[in-house]
């Protein structure tokens, strides 16, 4: 059986499963499409968790970060993991005990302002639209490999998807489709590490092949045979810090506390029955998360061996060290077709040359005429790591499964998170508050649906890679919700107009940093400045300002409360009833 029919079996064999399960978990008032009734087991719901948690970016993206920056693709591992850590003990069980549907519901009534809610309300779509970007252009990478169509149709098809199974079910449809995807994606990315542990190290657990020495007999660890491959051809080495220090720390802490900040993640602790359930949860997801992060280095430095070594299958500068474009693998011609990697034979010999063109100083004595590699996607890189590696068909459609699962599970808890911040802050809270249970729910349908026409539009014109997009989407969130969030809890100080100030502040001077680099609205025709460290204020990259953005939150929203009138006594004393952690509410 050929891949691609394989693959569309698989792949279409888990889409009925999604959508069974979404027709057969239908909603049926708002407490199912909001928070599934608030029944779901601790342990389901931090698998359904992972699921949400794990996307395209942490699924095809993280590891083709890694894979091409090294060590300094840690950082996001770090951020995202540590920010998971942050929201599980500062705002999970807080939130939950307070009981309501969504965090926008909590910063309204907290700062006790209409306003505020409005304000929030925009600050939470505003991240979670970016975030989507970041899964549409997961799911197109993953349809344009494995049905054999562009991009754009890729995009197309996902967006029906999601719209089928996100509509019918609300939070109760989704959590029961995520946790079948969780448990589709998990599989799909630990088989095929353990079978390229094995194949390069010996090592059958990748997190310990990272660590171990080539299976060659040559006595060398991987690492260091990567980073001797990489130098020769002009790169950096592959365990060496590239990344600025304050970019390092600045982007860990944006991701972390963009991480603690994501609506999406934050309702599903809305869905257990209780605080104690709510602190369980949490952490079976941190399990559940922990197994594919732990996995992510060793996928990532693999990947980047096992493309090196194919396309540089000899001495750097012999005549056929390079491999020739006729006899390259399947696998290339396929992502080819894809857009997403690109070679132009710059010399005319008819072989590939992959090399840093600043870094190689001796490639015009080879007869290299540049880098004829002009394009490889980073987000190609967990999907063809089979492939290149040699693995038999059925895994490869195992990792397509999985990847679809991971970018469908994330955006179906994003599209949620907007269509309940629509409906029902906006409407229900605001603009109709007299409408009943079915005309909330028709409209949050509605909001769903427009929801992904425009992700699904900014996805086919992305700020960057998907990790890179969603690294956007949590500064967002940093600058935003999370102050917001943590001094609604830990502050009976900060009023209405201070946290007001703040979320406006925040998210505002991180928007204008990021779309003067991106475009203006993320059409990147706008940008005003080349994206390079030449024009970066303190030398920090648009996905780093996120925690500038906190900052200036946290500052604004101080001073303006503490130059006003404190909150009323009764916010005051429901401030100190949502610390005490005994209520089961």
């Amino acid at each position: 059986m050929s891949l691609q029919v394989l693959t569309v079996l698989v792949v279409g064999a888990t889409f009925v499963l999604y959508i069974y399960i979404a027709i057969r978990s239908k909603a049926k008032d708002t407490s199912d499409f909001y928070v599934a009734s608030k029944g779901v087991h601790p342990v389901l719901n931090g698998m359904a968790t992972g699921a949400d948690w794990m996307s395209a970016a942490s699924f095809i993206s993280m590891a083709g970060l890694i894979a091409f920056l090294g060590y300094d693709g840690a950082v996001y591992l770090m951020g995202w993991t540590g920010g998971y850590c942050l929201l599980a003990m500062l705002l999970a069980p807080y939130l939950r005990k307070f009981g309501k549907f969504t965090v926008s519901e909590f910063i309204g009534e907290r700062y006790y302002s209409n306003f505020a809610r409005m304000v929030a309300v925009a600050c939470l779509i505003t991240a979670s639209v970016t975030y989507v970007i970041g899964q549409m252009k997961g799911i197109g990478v993953v349809f344009s490999r494995s049905l054999g169509v562009s991009f754009e149709v890729g995009i197309v098809i996902g967006m029906i998807i999601v719209f089928i199974y996100a509509v019918f079910g609300g939070m109760k449809g989704v959590t029961n489709t995520q946790i079948a995807q969780y448990c589709v994606l998990i599989f799909a990315y630990t088989v095929p590490a353990i079978f390229i542990a094995l194949q390069l190290t010996g090592m059958p657990i990748p997190q310990l092949g990272l660590g171990s020495t080539m299976s060659d007999g040559s006595g060398v660890y991987l690492l260091d045979k990567l980073d001797g491959i990489l130098t020769e051809l002009g790169f950096a080495a592959y365990t060496a810090q590239k990344m600025s220090t304050i970019n390092v720390l600045f982007l860990t802490m944006s991701l972390m506390i963009g991480t603690a900040g994501l609506p999406h993640v934050i309702m599903r602790f809305f869905t257990v029955p209780s605080v104690k359930d709510a602190r369980a949860s949490a952490g079976w997801a941190l399990v559940f998360i922990a197994i594919l992060y732990t996995t992510a280095p060793a996928v990532g430095a693999m990947a980047r061996m096992n493309l090196m070594q194919t396309i540089q299958h000899g001495p750097v500068g012999s005549i056929d060290g390079n491999i020739e474009y006729a006899k390259v693998p399947a696998w290339f011609k396929s992502w080819e077709k894809t857009g997403l990697l690109k070679f132009e034979d710059k010399n005319g010999d008819g072989r590939i040359q992959y090399y840093d063109e600043k870094g190689l100083k001796t490639a015009e004595s080879f007869g290299w005429k540049g880098n004829e590699m002009i394009k490889v996607d980073r987000d190609i890189m967990v999907l063809a790591n089979p492939e290149i590696a040699g693995l038999p068909n059925w895994v490869v459609a195992l990792v397509t499964a999985g990847g679809i699962a991971a970018a469908l599970s994330t955006a179906a808890g994003l599209l949620l998170a907007i269509a309940t911040a629509i409906s029902h802050d906006v409407l229900k809270g605001w603009l109709m508050p007299d409408i009943d249970d079915q005309q909330e729910l028709k409209f949050s349908r509605i909001a769903i649906g427009g929801a992904i026409l425009v992700a699904g539009y900014l996805g086919l014109n992305p700020p960057g890679f998907a990790a890179q997009v969603v690294a956007l989407a949590f500064g967002l969130a940093a600058s935003s919700i999370f102050p917001a969030i943590m001094m609604g809890i830990f502050s009976k100080r900060v009023n209405d107009k201070g946290a007001i100030a703040g979320m406006i502040a925040g998210l505002g001077s991180t928007l204008i940093y990021i779309f003067v680099f991106k475009g203006w609205f993320f059409f990147k025709s706008t940008a005003m400045l080349p994206d390079n460290a030449d024009n970066w204020l303190f030398g920090l990259n648009p996905q780093s300002f996120g925690t500038v953005g906190a900052i200036i939150n946290f500052i604004v929203a101080y001073v303006v409360s503490f130059a006003t009138e404190p909150p009323p006594q009764r916010i005051q004393d429901l401030i100190e009833d949502i610390r005490v952690p005994i209520a089961s509410k």
